[in-house]
């Protein structure tokens, strides 16, 4: 019975790494925006600033989160 264990102790950490991965694809996915939806992204920008709530409610399947977590990793830089 030990080795039953032990065996479905292995197969649960190995679903939750392809799990882990999997979202991790997804994720990754979600980062990238089509042409339009990085100008309507832009242009909202320019308009409203940091409202990513305001951006993302004209973009739809995209959350604050994702357009804020994209304008970051695109076009933000920090200055030293």
């Amino acid at each position: 019975m030990a080795d039953l264990d032990q065996c479905g102790s292995t197969e649960t950490v190995l679903d939750s790494e392809v799990l882990e991965a999997e979202n991790n694809m997804n994720h990754d996915s979600k980062l990238q925006f089509s042409e339009d939806e990085e100008t309507l992204v832009v242009i909202m920008f320019n308009l409203v600033g940091e409202r990513w709530s305001l951006i993302a409610g004209r973009i739809p399947g995209r959350t604050a989160e994702e357009i804020e977590k994209y304008w970051n990793s695109r076009y933000y830089s920090k200055s030293e």
